[in-house]
């Protein structure tokens, strides 16, 4: 029996690249990450094929009228998607996949035969969340605030009941990463966190 993919969004800098990270790099022969697409131009240090398979607009506009994607989202004026092959290919390895998507990609994929495992990784709060993306240096203010309005989305969304199975608030990473942990290798007494106020 095919065991159920690990569908994981959150905030932009909420930090779950970190957390996959670690857990496919303690079990390397038992997850594997579903690399995805987009056309927003790599960061320092991304490689194709490994961090994102990095595309064109148009050539993802094609991918997405071929039904090769069984979710897409645009995000901050780029796209993101995750293909069937790119799941296909983590299960051919006999891995669990990991995808690491948007909110709207994990409505889409609610809304498919796919039985995945839904986890949302929620900051202790806004104003932690805000101090996180300054901290990278990365994006203009612009950016910054977009990203903002985008997890409260994000987090509005969390809070609907059935939305999610668990919910992992990343406040201190050794914590979050013990219940994703748990979660993962669906130890029967993981439980999820309790989604904080983040009302501030």
């Amino acid at each position: 029996m095919t065991v159920s993919p690990l569908v994981i969004f959150g905030p932009s800098g909420v930090g779950k690249g970190t957390l996959i990270n670690r857990l496919i790099k303690e079990f390397p022969n038992a997850f594997g990450f579903s690399v995805s697409h987009t056309t927003r131009a790599p960061r320092p240090g991304e490689i194709d094929g490994k961090a994102y398979h990095f595309t064109t607009t148009d050539n993802f506009k094609n991918l997405i009228s071929e039904g090769a994607f069984i979710e897409h989202a645009q995000f901050s004026g780029n796209f993101y998607g995750t293909t069937i092959q790119a799941v296909q290919d983590v299960a051919a390895t006999g891995k669990r996949c990991i995808l690491d998507i948007e909110v709207q990609g994990v409505q889409q994929i609610k809304q498919t035969p796919l039985h995945a495992t839904v986890i949302f990784v929620s900051p202790p709060s806004m104003t932690v969340l805000n101090q996180r993306l300054r901290g990278r240096a990365t994006d203009s203010e612009d950016a910054i605030q977009r990203r903002l309005a985008i997890a409260r989305r994000e987090i509005d969304y969390a809070r609907q009941p059935g939305s999610v199975d668990y919910v992992i608030v990343n406040d201190d990473l050794d914590k979050a990463y013990q219940l994703l942990m748990r979660i993962a290798n669906a130890e029967l007494d993981a439980e999820g966190d309790q989604m904080p106020p983040l009302d501030d």
